[in-house]
């Protein structure tokens, strides 16, 4: 089991406050002690991730792994991940696109945008957990990133 880097925040970008829980709980049975933020659109993404808006002079550090939801409103996934990988700075943080969506089309489109993994959400706990066990053991754990800013 690769050691991994519990300094990198991660942060998620679903609008569900269920889901947003789920995932805590799931984290936490994975004893993965990472710190988690939320943002529930893909304008709060970019705003948390240029320090604007409401998170303009916060302490919000730059997350080491970006778990996106595709339905959002405002902004959707797609928007926003086509935005954060044009940018040359933020293009570095891997993005793990995490939705209920299995298309064919939704999985084509993410990686022609640049998703570093789309991954479906699993429908029951159990799998949760499995899902974020291995997410966090490869992002934060077994690859090697550059450093973010």
């Amino acid at each position: 089991m690769p050691k991994l880097n519990h300094k990198a925040t991660i942060l998620m970008a679903d609008d569900d406050p269920d889901d947003q829980i789920l995932l805590q709980e799931a984290l936490r049975e994975n004893n993965i002690p990472n710190v988690v933020c939320f943002v529930e659109n893909g304008e709060e993404l970019l705003d948390f991730l240029n320090k604007k808006g409401k998170f303009e002079g916060a302490d919000c550090a730059v997350p080491g792994l970006i778990l996106l939801d595709l339905n959002m409103p405002k902004m959707d996934g797609r928007q926003a991940l086509k935005l954060i990988k044009a940018d040359p700075v933020l293009r570095k943080i891997p993005v793990v696109v995490l939705t209920t969506s299995k298309a064919d089309s939704d999985i084509l489109e993410c990686y022609n945008l640049g998703v570093n993994s789309f991954v479906s959400k699993p429908v029951n706990f159990q799998d949760l957990v499995e899902v974020t066990r291995e997410i966090s053991n490869y992002w934060l754990g077994t690859v090697t990133l550059p450093e973010s800013r």
